[in-house]
């Protein structure tokens, strides 16, 4: 069967609604995020329900046609971006947008995997409930790609990365056929834990359809402050007061260096500082209490921050007075990607080191960096109490932007990795590795895990159409690609 006649098959199958060839209505999905690479494919799917994602798949599966998922094409390493081939299809599954069942009492729901976060906030709010991951892409984020990614988010601290919120999945796997995971079981010994596989994996061994999500109760009451001290080491210092003042509420813990800050208030319309004068580093922290037995959170920060300032470790802090306030604060925490974007080019890298290891990364290896690339600044900032730093290396003022990523990003970024790898670390923490990160996580993973994966791929995608080229580096025989 011909391309065109496996296009054709595909068109009859999903109807005008499902299926597209114009170049117009692909364009905005094959670039991804960043900017930083644009691919081709042959035509944008659209299914509506499980069941055409599974006929999709077979005909993929037939005819050896490559299909790259996507959500809400938000993604930092080109997870989701088709290859320059236009050989591949692109697998959307935003209509899969259903939010079929809130249990308030059972504290899960379930939903497709095209649902928007922004729009699953705001659903299980109403039955007063909460879905405890937040991001600064929430309004385009699905449900499928923070499955497929792991995401993570600000409130890790408290609540754990995506896998720790999925209760179930149901998904396609590559021969077309339905994993039905969906039932939320505490105990399952039937081997190998297929949910656990399919989370994280980028779409590369089945594609996530729905899935069934765990909620925690509502907010009865949160305080979020922004706190200044003069360095990260001080920052470490308060997060370790702060878990043992508050074991129950610390739910956000976040730091970023004044530069940050000063980007935010230049491009991003509507913020503004939180205090008057300027300090080197900055905070915002927050408790949220769900619990009537608990503690008022704003008193108990009162008397937290009051001791913090007493004994030198916070120069100045403020609580937010209102949920418009709160808010305010969350947004320029969340804003610092946007900033940095329109602030010029620079090389964004999503790290992890051991949490009481994050502070001392920051401080002696941004001067390195910073000497040894002269021109560049270092923007470091992040989950402080998850050990997740997203560290910038900001390009030189004046230079034009792909000239630079080409004459300096490989080898910046392989230094980045290079000492993320002596701390014991990651090179991703909670963006996936994608095509951005595949030559880097293959330079520096160990066989076994390398092996192990290509395992996994080769045996559940042996013709290798699902999202090929992305999380699993390419063996030397040509395997697992």
């Amino acid at each position: 069967m011909s391309h065109a006649d496996i296009l054709k098959q595909l068109q009859q199958l999903l109807g005008p609604k499902g299926f597209s060839a114009d170049p117009d209505d692909l364009a905005p999905w094959t670039t991804d995020w960043r900017g930083r690479y644009t691919g081709k494919a042959a035509a944008l799917l659209s299914p509506a329900s499980t069941e055409e994602v599974a006929a999709i798949v077979k005909i993929a599966s037939g005819a050896g046609l490559p299909l790259v998922p996507q959500g809400g094409n938000s993604g930092m390493v080109a997870g989701a971006t088709p290859d320059d081939s236009g050989d591949s299809c692109l697998l959307s599954l935003r209509r899969l947008n259903q939010i079929e069942t809130i249990d308030p009492i059972a504290r899960l729901v379930q939903c497709g995997a095209g649902v928007i976060l922004h729009n699953l906030h705001e659903a299980v709010a109403a039955q007063g409930m909460r879905f405890p991951l937040t991001l600064g892409g929430k309004g385009s984020a699905t449900v499928g790609g923070l499955i497929s990614t792991n995401a993570g988010g600000t409130q890790v601290l408290r609540h754990g990365t995506m896998r720790n919120l999925v209760a179930g999945v149901q998904a396609v796997l590559p021969d077309g056929s339905i994993f039905d995971g969906l039932t939320p079981l505490k105990k399952d010994n039937r081997g190998y834990d297929l949910k656990h596989l399919l989370i994280g994996a980028e779409g590369t061994i089945g594609i996530v359809t729905k899935a069934t999500l765990h909620l925690v109760p509502a907010v009865i009451e949160r305080c979020v402050a922004w706190v200044s001290v003069d360095s990260p080491s001080a920052a470490y210092k308060l997060l370790r007061e702060a878990e043992h003042a508050f074991p129950a509420m610390l739910e956000g813990f976040e730091i970023l260096p004044d530069t940050a800050l000063r980007h935010v208030l230049r491009h991003i319309p509507g913020t503004r500082a939180p205090l008057g004068s300027q300090y080197a580093w900055h905070i915002v922290m927050e408790l949220a209490k769900d619990s009537p037995d608990e503690d008022p959170p704003l008193f108990a920060a009162e008397q937290f921050l009051g001791t913090m300032l007493q004994q030198g470790l916070a120069r100045d802090a403020v609580i937010a007075a209102s949920e418009t306030q709160a808010e305010a604060f969350w947004k320029i925490r969340d804003s610092i990607a946007e900033a940095e974007r329109a602030e010029g080019p620079a090389l964004q890298h999503d790290i992890s080191v051991p949490v009481d290891a994050m502070a001392r990364f920051i401080e002696q290896e941004s001067p390195i960096f910073e000497a040894r690339y002269p021109g560049t600044s270092i923007i470091a900032f992040g989950h402080l109490g998850d050990g997740n730093i997203h560290f910038h290396v900001k390009a030189p003022k004046g230079v034009v932007a792909d000239r630079w990523y080409a004459d300096y990003g490989s080898r910046i970024s392989a230094d980045v990795y290079d000492r993320v790898t002596e701390y014991r670390g990651s090179l991703s923490a909670e963006h996936g590795i994608g095509k951005a990160k595949l030559a880097e996580f293959e330079r520096l993973s160990d066989p076994a895990r390398l092996a192990a994966l290509r395992a996994i791929k080769s045996a559940l995608d042996p013709k290798g159409i699902m999202n090929p080229g992305k999380l699993v580096p390419l063996a030397s025989n040509g395997a697992a690609a």
